[in-house]
């Protein structure tokens, strides 16, 4: 090969020459998508372990030649044995992190092992304690159908709108769950969508929450919620999941690892098991998913209208389902005025836990140094991860 060849060959083989020809341009504008991300997970906070391995899988996916997120294809011959015929697979081959999407993601699995890590985290306490605020977690879901005939009306399948819709409960693994079943050709978008909104909540939340209602409602304090016993712990996860399996049971995969996850930390006899799925198996499925999904924000694929008009849709799912929770806890005060709900709970409703209560505290605190709303606001915070379960489980009932 001559030096020519050899120093063409070479330029051609470098980031900068793919860079600059052809669409080179829309990577580098996704690789400043992913470190846009990464700055607001670092400099902002904003739920770091979200939108970090979201933001460097983004730019992993759009380095060229690398190939690192490409889909995985297994190589291997048929075997003719006696009347049998069988698959032998001697070859893997994809991206490291398209390993992680299409075994992890695409399947369903990563979702339902996240549950299962979330149940184990969540205390169903304040839930218990004052159970109409399970009412705000299902008003919260107006988002999720409000949607679903929105983006039926901009031309969207309707097994296509039914996953676009669920980004309105801001419940990621739901999302992605519904999606793997129903449309997967959308599981980019829709993943990228969900998690955003998620990490997103501090942003699109308080001005929502603000523009419906007073000063006075913000400030409205909360009576305290009364102890919750350990039999009534124990006893909740398995009635929720024995409820789910008579009436939905299309839903029982999602609930089944949440309920899972919480008997293991509420029953205290498998505290070893209880601590893998907090701790070790949630971080490690957490890191596999958010490079999975920054996978997805390959500049080829996330850069075309379809993609756009599914991030619009999601934003007002999640607006829909903000504002229903705080308007139906406003309607609730007018027949409970011996003991008023603070409105500001209501946005908690969306599944997107622990971050919506935390705004919601945030918020109350805002209005009244000393109204902590926090422990209030976690009640319809669980019930929105029901809530969405749910959903789905409706969505895949009836879609087809």
């Amino acid at each position: 090969m001559e030096l020519n060849q050899i120093l063409v060959t070479l330029w051609e083989s470098t980031g900068l020459h793919s860079f600059l020809t052809g669409e080179g341009y829309k990577n580098i504008l996704m690789i400043g998508v992913g470190l846009l991300l990464i700055y607001l997970a670092i400099k902002k906070k904003f739920e770091p372990l979200l939108l970090l391995p979201i933001g460097f899988g983004a730019i992993l996916s759009n380095i060229p030649l690398a190939q690192i997120a490409d889909s995985t294809e297994l190589v291997g011959s048929l075997l003719e044995e006696g009347s049998q015929t069988r698959f032998s697979l001697h070859d893997i081959q994809a991206g490291f992190i398209g390993i992680f999407y299409d075994f992890g993601v695409a399947s369903g699995l990563f979702p339902l092992l996240i549950f299962m890590g979330v149940g184990a985290m969540t205390d169903f306490g304040p839930l218990i304690a004052n159970p109409k605020t399970l009412i705000l977690g299902a008003a919260a879901q107006f988002g999720i159908f409000g949607a679903l005939l929105g983006a039926t009306g901009l031309g969207f399948a309707l097994n296509e709108a039914a996953s676009i819709a669920i980004i309105g409960g801001a419940d990621g693994p739901t999302a992605i769950f519904t999606t793997s079943i129903l449309a997967p050709d959308l599981l980019g978008p829709v993943a990228v969508s969900a998690y955003s909104y998620m990490a997103l909540v501090p942003i699109i939340q308080p001005p929502l929450m603000k523009m419906l209602t007073t000063k006075e409602e913000r400030n409205i304090k909360m009576t305290q919620l009364r102890v919750v016993s350990k039999k009534e712990k124990i006893i909740f996860p398995i009635t929720v999941l024995g409820i789910c399996i008579l009436l939905l049971p299309t839903a029982t995969p999602l609930l089944g690892a949440f309920m899972l996850g919480n008997l293991a930390k509420e029953s205290g006899v498998v505290d070893r098991l209880s601590d893998t799925m907090q701790n070790a198996l949630i971080n490690i499925v957490t890191i596999m998913l958010g490079l999975a999904v920054g996978s997805k924000m390959q500049a080829e694929l996330f850069l075309n209208f379809g993609t756009i008009k599914i991030l619009l849709i999601g934003l007002i799912a999640f607006s829909i389902g903000t504002i229903f929770g705080v308007l139906i806890a406003k309607v609730m005060n007018l027949f409970s005025r011996n003991n008023p709900v603070n409105p500001l709970i209501g946005a908690a409703g969306v599944s997107a836990v622990p971050m919506s209560a935390r705004v919601v505290n945030k918020v109350g605190l805002e209005a009244n140094k000393n109204n902590h709303l926090l422990m209030h606001a976690m009640g319809p915070n669980v019930a929105g991860v029901i809530g969405s379960a749910v959903a789905a489980g409706i969505l895949l009932t009836l879609v087809p």
